[in-house]
Formats: structure tokens, sequence, C-alpha cells
């Protein structure tokens, strides 16, 4: 039976991404967005909860994201759940669950309407390049 490994999400920049290179040049791009979650509890006060959600991408993807993503930007990723641990500096484990964005739209500002994508394209059309998510390792 075959399984599935994608998070959708709709968020906010907490900080401008941070762009790397591999030791090979593959470009890595890595921020956390926001989701926020509001209702309404048993005695009718509002309530509100919000999430903090690392994501990742790849190549020119993380590129375009470091050129017209910032702090406060809105945007839609597609991606999958990936967990992982490592050391911290003082050698304690830690662990750590990221979003690998395979997809990606701004949702306003100045990137706003533009698109990238690793799969079918969708209208409004993709910015140039070729877009596909890059290696499994993480170079951090």
């Amino acid at each position: 039976m075959a399984s599935i490994n994608k998070a959708i999400l709709i968020g906010n920049l907490g900080a401008d991404p941070e762009l790397r290179y591999t030791s090979s040049g593959s470009a890595v791009a890595n921020f956390n967005i926001a989701t926020t979650e509001k209702w309404k509890d048993k005695d009718g006060q509002m309530q509100e909860r919000t999430e903090w959600h690392r994501i990742i991408l790849w190549s020119r993807q993380a590129e375009i994201a470091k050129e017209y993503l910032h702090k406060g930007s809105s945007v839609y990723i597609e991606g999958r759940i990936q967990n992982r641990s490592y050391d911290d500096k003082d050698g304690v484990k830690r662990y750590i669950s990221e979003i690998v964005g395979q997809r990606m739209q701004f949702l306003g500002g100045r990137g706003g309407g533009a698109q990238s994508d690793s799969g079918p394209s969708e209208p409004p059309p993709a910015p140039p390049g070729n877009l596909e998510d890059g290696d499994d390792d993480l170079p951090f």
C-alpha cells in the first residue's frame, strides 16, 4: 500500500529567510512561518493558538524565497514532513520537525501572486528557472 507524507500551510514569516549553500553549491533556505487557529471556547470567549513551522527550500526555489519573502510575508507552502535530530552546542540531542517545501506561492506583498512549483504548473505562471527540490541532506 502506498503512503502519503504531505503538509499544506498558509502562514506568515517570522523573519527573513536565511540562505546558505552546501559544499556542492546547492542553495538551501530556511525560515519559520506562523499559522494561527481561532475558536470560541465553551464560555463564548475567543481563543487563539499560534503554531510555528520550520520550512526548508532547496535550489532555485530557495534563492527565490530569499529574494521575495520577508518578515511578515504571507506564503502558501506544500511539502513533506521531515523529522531529524541533532546535537546542540552543549552536546544535548535535540529533535526537530520540518517541512521540506516542494511548492511555494507568495500571497501578497512584494512577491504577490508569484509561484514556484516543482510539480505541475498552475496559474499564475512560475518564475523562470528549474525549481525542483534538492538533496535530502541538510547542511546544518
